[in-house]
């Protein structure tokens, strides 16, 4: 099932893609749905960003040849770190590069986990039981800034920094799904799944030890090797296998 938020000129619903068109569901994706019996054609609407979490908590350095291009590495516990609620954006919105603070931005495309329920302290035999689904994403960094700061809070925190979308499916096996980012066309990273160093459950089992996970909180599971800059205009693309496409253009922060 694809679950994904959407607009159209009477609101914003949350739905389910069927083919070429959407079905609207009343209030939350969490629990039974429920149909109101409103269908849209899918090139009618706009796709939103599929949740806007309460937080999302990402991964570094969980493929091996990605700790290795940083010149360090992998570790050995998931190494997690925030990026705020307000960095969310969709599919087809503009990233924003804050050419005033930063000379470098890169594109990290990743498998992104979405919660389904509040939890604490998941052991990884039983994460399949709160993942709602999985989505794109693209952990933007401004690689300078991570560089310079010592902590990455900073660069991977701007507005526009944390593309997601298109929708949530609720049926892919994440065990090994093939995973790339392009850029105008170029396939800049490519990777499977099933090379992450912690796999989904253990990161699940990881992080829901430190803080309880609320539904609708997003996990970033990591980038493979192929990480690299982005200029404005560039459009850049992740595709995550069984999920879909993410696609978004930068543009310059106002």
């Amino acid at each position: 099932m694809r679950i994904a938020r959407f607009s159209t000129d009477e609101g914003m619903s949350f739905g389910v893609v069927e083919e070429n068109t959407v079905a609207a569901v009343a209030a939350h994706p969490f629990g039974e749905l429920t149909f109101t019996g409103h269908r849209f054609p899918l090139a009618d609407v706009r796709l939103l960003a599929p949740i806007l979490p309460s937080k999302v908590i990402a991964i570094g350095k969980n493929y091996a040849e990605h700790a290795e291009e940083m010149g360090g590495e992998a570790p050995a516990e998931p190494l997690i770190f925030a990026k705020p609620s307000t960095s969310v954006i969709g599919p087809g919105e503009a990233i924003a590069y804050p050419e005033k603070l930063s000379e470098r931005v890169d594109h990290e495309g990743e498998l992104a986990l979405v919660i389904g329920r509040m939890c604490r302290e998941v052991p990884a035999s039983r994460a399949a039981e709160v993942i709602l689904g999985y989505t794109c994403a693209n952990d933007v960094t401004a690689r300078d800034l991570q560089a310079r700061d010592g902590q990455w809070t900073r660069a991977k925190g701007f507005d526009t920094f944390c593309p997601l979308g298109p929708w949530i499916e609720t049926e892919a096996d994440p065990a090994d799904l093939a995973i790339s980012t392009s850029v105008n066309g170029e396939v800049r990273q490519s990777a499977r799944t099933s090379q992450l160093i912690h796999d989904i459950p253990r990161l699940v089992e990881y992080v829901s030890q430190v803080m309880t996970l609320l539904p609708g909180d997003v996990i970033l599971t990591g980038t493979p090797a192929g990480v690299g800059p982005l200029e404005v205009g560039d459009e850049v693309t992740v595709t995550v296998e069984n999920v879909g496409t993410l696609t978004n253009r930068v543009i310059a922060r106002d």
